[in-house]
Protein backbone atom coordinates (compact mmCIF):
# COMPACT_ATOMS: atom_id res chain seq x y z
CA UNK A 1 0.00 0.00 0.00
CA UNK A 2 1.39 3.59 -0.94
CA UNK A 3 1.07 5.92 1.70
CA UNK A 4 1.43 9.47 0.36
CA UNK A 5 2.10 11.96 2.84
CA UNK A 6 1.87 16.05 2.08
CA UNK A 7 4.90 18.25 3.10
CA UNK A 8 2.70 19.83 5.97
CA UNK A 9 2.26 16.34 7.59
CA UNK A 10 5.71 15.63 7.15
CA UNK A 11 7.02 18.54 8.89
CA UNK A 12 4.55 17.87 11.79
CA UNK A 13 5.67 14.04 12.38
CA UNK A 14 9.66 15.66 12.06
CA UNK A 15 8.66 17.96 14.86
CA UNK A 16 6.93 15.44 16.69
CA UNK A 17 9.85 12.97 15.98
CA UNK A 18 12.60 15.49 17.25
CA UNK A 19 10.09 16.41 20.54
CA UNK A 20 9.86 12.49 21.39
CA UNK A 21 13.09 11.85 23.15
CA UNK A 22 13.06 14.89 25.00
CA UNK A 23 9.80 14.18 26.24
CA UNK A 24 10.70 10.93 27.43
CA UNK A 25 13.80 11.86 29.16
CA UNK A 26 11.61 14.84 30.84
CA UNK A 27 8.70 12.32 31.73
CA UNK A 28 11.54 9.90 33.15
CA UNK A 29 13.06 12.49 35.18
CA UNK A 30 9.69 13.12 36.70
CA UNK A 31 8.85 9.81 37.55
CA UNK A 32 11.99 9.66 39.11
CA UNK A 33 11.09 13.02 40.62
CA UNK A 34 8.11 11.37 42.22
CA UNK A 35 9.16 11.21 46.16
CA UNK A 36 11.04 14.53 46.42
CA UNK A 37 7.23 16.09 44.55
CA UNK A 38 5.56 14.38 47.41
CA UNK A 39 7.40 15.80 49.82
CA UNK A 40 7.89 19.54 48.86
CA UNK A 41 3.83 19.58 47.26
CA UNK A 42 2.20 16.83 49.45
CA UNK A 43 -1.51 18.28 48.90
CA UNK A 44 -0.54 17.50 44.89
CA UNK A 45 1.18 14.31 45.44
CA UNK A 46 0.65 12.19 48.25
CA UNK A 47 -2.88 10.76 48.64
CA UNK A 48 -2.56 9.96 52.68
CA UNK A 49 -3.22 6.48 52.85
CA UNK A 50 -2.66 4.70 55.98
CA UNK A 51 0.73 3.76 56.40
CA UNK A 52 3.57 3.81 54.27
CA UNK A 53 3.61 0.65 52.07
CA UNK A 54 1.67 2.30 49.45
CA UNK A 55 3.53 5.19 49.21
CA UNK A 56 6.71 2.88 49.01
CA UNK A 57 5.30 0.82 46.25
CA UNK A 58 4.30 3.59 43.90
CA UNK A 59 6.93 5.36 44.07
CA UNK A 60 9.11 2.34 43.32
CA UNK A 61 6.55 1.74 40.16
CA UNK A 62 7.09 5.14 38.85
CA UNK A 63 10.87 5.30 39.47
CA UNK A 64 11.00 2.41 38.07
CA UNK A 65 9.09 3.06 34.40
CA UNK A 66 11.27 6.93 34.97
CA UNK A 67 14.19 4.51 34.38
CA UNK A 68 13.07 3.10 31.10
CA UNK A 69 11.67 6.22 29.24
CA UNK A 70 14.85 8.09 29.83
CA UNK A 71 16.38 4.77 28.17
CA UNK A 72 13.49 4.76 25.55
CA UNK A 73 14.48 7.99 24.55
CA UNK A 74 17.08 6.32 22.45
CA UNK A 75 15.06 4.62 19.93
CA UNK A 76 11.40 5.93 20.85
CA UNK A 77 10.57 3.27 17.88
CA UNK A 78 12.00 0.32 19.11
CA UNK A 79 9.95 1.16 22.53
CA UNK A 80 6.77 1.76 20.85
CA UNK A 81 4.86 -1.23 23.19
CA UNK A 82 6.33 0.34 26.03
CA UNK A 83 5.09 4.25 25.18
CA UNK A 84 1.91 2.62 24.15
CA UNK A 85 1.41 1.10 27.60
CA UNK A 86 2.40 4.14 29.42
CA UNK A 87 0.52 6.31 27.46
CA UNK A 88 -2.87 4.57 28.19
CA UNK A 89 -2.17 3.27 31.63
CA UNK A 90 -1.46 6.99 32.65
CA UNK A 91 -4.41 8.80 30.99
CA UNK A 92 -6.44 5.74 32.56
CA UNK A 93 -4.33 6.31 36.14
CA UNK A 94 -5.12 10.11 35.40
CA UNK A 95 -8.64 9.65 34.83
CA UNK A 96 -9.35 7.40 38.11
CA UNK A 97 -6.95 9.72 40.22
CA UNK A 98 -9.32 12.77 39.03
CA UNK A 99 -12.31 11.26 40.06
CA UNK A 100 -11.00 10.58 43.44
CA UNK A 101 -9.71 13.75 43.99
CA UNK A 102 -12.84 15.29 43.48
CA UNK A 103 -14.98 12.89 45.82
CA UNK A 104 -12.53 12.94 48.69
CA UNK A 105 -12.22 17.16 48.56
CA UNK A 106 -8.34 16.75 47.62
CA UNK A 107 -8.57 19.08 44.53
CA UNK A 108 -5.05 20.20 44.95
CA UNK A 109 -4.02 16.69 43.09
CA UNK A 110 -6.00 17.94 40.15
CA UNK A 111 -2.97 20.63 39.19
CA UNK A 112 -0.39 17.54 40.58
CA UNK A 113 -0.86 13.95 39.96
CA UNK A 114 -3.76 14.44 38.25
CA UNK A 115 -2.71 16.80 35.73
CA UNK A 116 0.90 15.16 35.28
CA UNK A 117 -0.75 11.55 34.49
CA UNK A 118 -2.45 13.06 32.09
CA UNK A 119 0.25 15.37 30.18
CA UNK A 120 2.30 12.08 30.11
CA UNK A 121 -0.32 9.80 28.98
CA UNK A 122 -2.14 12.40 26.05
CA UNK A 123 1.29 13.94 25.44
CA UNK A 124 2.42 10.42 24.48
CA UNK A 125 -0.21 9.46 22.67
CA UNK A 126 0.14 13.01 20.17
CA UNK A 127 4.15 12.12 19.89
CA UNK A 128 3.69 8.72 19.19
CA UNK A 129 4.70 8.05 15.16
CA UNK A 130 2.26 5.88 13.94
CA UNK A 131 2.99 2.76 12.65
CA UNK A 132 3.33 3.98 9.10
CA UNK A 133 6.09 6.58 10.20
CA UNK A 134 8.12 3.95 12.53
CA UNK A 135 10.15 2.47 9.57
CA UNK A 136 10.75 5.98 7.89
CA UNK A 137 12.42 7.78 11.56
CA UNK A 138 16.29 7.57 9.57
Amino acid sequence: MMLVVGEQEMRVIDVKQRLLPAFLVFSGIVCLGAYPLHVVWPSGWEWGMEGRHYLHMILVVYATLGVFLILAARDPADNRSLLLFTAWSSVAHGILMAGQAIALDQHGHLTGDVLAMLVLGVGLLWLMPSRQHVGRAA
